[in-house]
């Protein structure tokens, strides 16, 4: 049983990697690990490959980035002949990327069976492009693979068939879990001089939020007063740096000496950098989850959010994008004595093997 998995970005890694760990389990599947190149810098992709042990792709597509329309139709002219020579009895995609919905299109229309993972996440937010590839890779997937149970509820009131969804956890979890000894080992914390539980992370790089000068003048007013109480590490994305200096916002940022602007760095660095933070501050989806399994107080930078159960689980509060919101959140954090966030149900790094064996079963 011929599965083609593919992966596009660097959040895509570390749900791809316990998939193909997973693999060596069953050995029906022969799974073909596909690159599309969405993330093109080499070098990051090559860090991210070598820290998480992930087999080196059989395809690169190599597609790199462009806007959402020429990427996603790159990505299907490229994949199509993909499909069309190895037949495969699956396509595996995950997340939420131009990636997901591009290889999802070319192996339906070919009549081949698509399996999604972290399928019926929803903000309900449709300027998201993420909230566009999700729905529309949902709505013809086959098999799809759900790591909380509102998104189970969510296919079902969009009328999904419910012997289609499987809720299996969170693949992410399983990366983290099998690499946060190895993180604890990164000499990142006396490379930047830091303290534990002195800082805050910050990551930064949604369209609504970088795109716009106003908004993100927002956020660097209230970075400007926490910035005061601790240091702010702040692996910055390229859009971001961009986006500041176009804005004329950079300035800005050079007047608060304790807001550290670094390089992106690799996984594992990363992660100890958010294991032993203070609190993390970001409008990534994924990293929403990896402070809920670190116990680290997560402030997200949007209205919405496409995880509802970090919220519930009490490690992640919706601080929206003014200053005043954002502040007020964070003094929250900064004093809370709370009960301890809890760890969400199946989100015990085995969730890999669940879909794994699904799809030996039902392939």
């Amino acid at each position: 049983m011929r599965v083609i998995n593919v992966c596009g970005t660097r959040p895509n890694f570390m749900k791809i990697a316990p998939l193909m760990a997973a693999y060596r389990e069953f050995p029906a599947i022969e799974p073909l690990l596909v690159h599309t190149g969405q993330h093109y810098d080499a070098n990051m992709s090559k860090l991210f490959f070598d820290e998480l042990n992930i087999p080196r792709p059989d395809i690169n597509l190599g597609v790199g980035s462009g806007s959402h329309a020429a990427q996603t139709a790159g990505i299907i002219k490229a994949f199509e002949p993909v499909v069309l020579e190895h037949k495969p009895d699956a396509v595996l995609v995950v997340g939420d990327v131009n990636s997901t919905l591009a290889c999802t299109l070319v192996a339906s229309k070919l009549h081949v069976r698509v399996a999604h993972v972290e399928a019926g996440l929803r903000s309900f937010d449709r300027t998201m492009p993420e909230e566009i590839n999700r729905v529309l890779t949902d709505s013809i997937a086959d098999l799809l693979f759900c790591t909380q149970q509102s998104d189970v509820t969510n296919l079902l009131r969009e009328g999904v068939a419910k012997e289609k969804t499987f809720l299996v956890g969170n693949v992410m979890v399983d990366t983290l879990l099998r690499n946060r000894a190895k993180a604890e080992a990164s000499q990142i914390l006396e490379e930047l001089a830091l303290s534990p539980g002195e800082y805050a992370v910050l990551t930064l790089h949604r369209a609504g939020n970088v795109d716009d000068p106003a908004r993100l003048a927002e956020i660097l007013d209230a970075l400007e007063v926490i910035q005061r109480d601790m240091p702010v590490i702040f692996p910055i994305h390229p859009r971001t740096r961009k986006n500041l200096a176009t804005s004329g916002l950079v300035e800005r940022t050079q007047d608060m000496p304790e807001l550290r602007m670094i390089d992106p760095v690799g996984y594992l660095g990363f992660l100890k950098l958010m294991s032993s933070a203070r609190l993390v501050l970001t409008d990534s989806g994924g990293i929403q989850t990896e402070t809920t399994i670190l116990r680290v107080p997560c402030l997200t930078l949007r209205e919405t959010t496409e995880w509802p159960i970090t919220i519930e689980a009490g490690s992640n509060r919706l601080a929206g994008t003014r200053a005043e919101r954002i502040l007020a959140a964070y003094r929250e954090v900064i004093t809370d004595r709370g009960p301890v966030p809890q760890v969400p149900p199946l989100w015990d790094g085995h969730s890999a093997e669940r879909v794994a064996r699904v799809l030996a079963e039902r392939l």
